[in-house]
């Protein structure tokens, strides 16, 4: 049986992503990040959840998703209502869930060619 390298029709592709480390490509990244299959955004300001407001969202937004995957870190935590309804009103669907299942679910609608927008919150490691 010959197996084939298959590379993603993307740019960027998450390797991996836990609480405070995410690996997209060969890049290892520390900080909390906005991700799009072809953008990369490293200064995403947001260092725990209990720090995101509604003008956290917007570069999110500016990128026209169809979906916003929000990464909460190690352990899934729902935001406030308010950060949900910032999508929600403007037809944008945002699902809520750890890093790891956020960086499997991106890389599965970028896949598919879906317009995703990934925002993964990376606590500081102690």
């Amino acid at each position: 049986m010959q197996l084939n390298h298959e590379l993603p029709d993307y740019q960027y592709a998450l390797r991996s992503a836990d609480g405070s480390v995410a690996r997209v490509n060969e890049r290892v990244l520390t900080h909390s990040f906005i991700l799009t299959p072809d953008s990369l955004s490293e200064d995403w300001p947001v260092a725990a959840l209990a720090e995101l407001t509604t003008a956290h969202l917007q570069p999110l937004l500016a990128l026209n998703p169809e979906l916003v995957l929000l990464g909460t870190g190690a352990r899934q935590v729902f935001p406030p209502a308010a950060i949900m309804a910032t999508c929600l009103t403007r037809g944008i669907g945002i699902e809520v869930m750890t890093n790891a299942s956020a960086a499997r679910t991106f890389n599965v609608l970028a896949g598919e060619g879906r317009r995703v927008v990934a925002g993964f919150i990376l606590e500081p490691q102690a």
